[in-house]
């Protein structure tokens, strides 16, 4: 039987390459991988941080050149991701990291939208794309990104804002934000992971964000907590990655039931899951295992998943109904 029916909300398109994908498009594509082997490079997936992951990420990124790269990588992430119960998926992908190494940020777009766009057929899943620019680059290159993307607008959801939080607080991007809003675009950004709660509020704030990315770092901060818990703020979180990157020693120590117990609208999801150690019912089976969560609490979190999408309402009822009447084999 497959898992529970879930969506997916927090997924950087980038972080689904996989080793074996890589050595196939670095020898495609002429690229020389400082590893001899995917072995090798999976022994490099050892992080002591944030920064230390973003080293090897974007360096990486070097075997994308192509829309057909694209393409690849998307189906890839979509086939794993139908496997592990997924009906609706939210991409981030980061232009900028393509663009500066000379690849079109229409070749981005390009590559990932053949593959979403034959996403409900050939896996039963829907999809939105969100844009994400990287904090640690200035608010003038944000701004040029989304000008270079505004041809490409009718393909993208929402804008989001990752890469190293510390030191590059939301209220630097107010600029790009204000226009995606003026574009009707949804907004969304990576707060209070990295960074401190301070952020997650500046995000709501300055940002006027739809939904946090990660926002751990909420619990901080009680009342901070008790407004979002008021206005059912979206937390995209991302468990394996929390304890890969060092924000919790282990998932025993991870908040989420806190978080839940607080009356927070949380979503459980994998980040950059060829990193991080597992897909996005990987990360949801080890956190119910860790905390003990119950067959109530994991229906709740994969309902919040939908609750907190960017789906159209009618969609929404259809997913929640689904999860509602899911049997769980041999419980949770």
């Amino acid at each position: 039987m497959s898992p529970i029916p879930k969506a997916e909300l927090h997924l950087h398109i980038e972080g689904s390459l996989e080793p074996d994908l890589a050595f196939a498009l670095a020898e495609r594509n002429g690229v020389v991988l400082p590893y001899a082997s995917e072995d090798e490079l999976r022994q490099a997936y050892h992080f002591d941080g944030l920064q230390d992951f973003l080293d090897l990420y974007y360096s990486l990124m070097a075997v994308l050149r192509t829309e057909d790269d694209f393409a690849e990588l998307a189906h890839a992430y979509l086939a794993r991701a139908r496997r592990q119960g997924v009906r609706h998926a939210e991409i981030f992908f980061d232009p900028q990291a393509h663009t500066a190494r000379g690849v079109a940020i229409g070749t981005v777009i390009g590559g990932l939208s053949r593959a979403l766009d034959e996403a409900p057929a050939a896996y039963g899943i829907t999809t939105r794309l969100i844009m994400c620019f990287l904090r640690d680059q200035s608010a003038e290159s944000a701004l040029e990104t989304f000008e270079a993307a505004r041809p490409h607008l009718d393909r993208i959801a929402a804008v989001g804002l990752d890469s190293a939080e510390a030191g590059n607080p939301p209220s630097k991007f107010r600029e790009v934000y204000a226009q995606a809003r003026a574009a009707g675009l949804k907004c969304v950004a990576h707060a209070g992971e990295e960074g401190p709660p301070a952020y997650i509020t500046e995000a709501l704030d300055v940002l006027k964000v739809d939904r946090v990315d990660h926002g751990v770092r909420c619990m901080e901060d009680e009342a901070l907590v008790a407004r979002l818990a008021a206005e059912r703020m979206p937390l995209t979180v991302c468990p394996l990655s929390n304890i890969r990157l060092r924000v919790f020693d282990t998932l025993q120590d991870h908040p989420l039931r806190r978080m839940l117990d607080a009356g927070l609208l949380v979503t459980v999801n994998s980040d950059d899951p060829a990193y991080f150690g597992g897909y996005v019912h990987d990360n949801l089976t080890a956190v119910t295992e860790a905390l003990g969560l119950d067959e109530e609490t994991v229906r709740r979190l994969a309902g919040n998943s939908f609750t907190a999408s960017f789906l159209e309402e009618e969609e929404k009822k259809a997913h929640l109904r689904a999860v509602e009447e899911y049997v769980f084999p041999g419980g949770v």
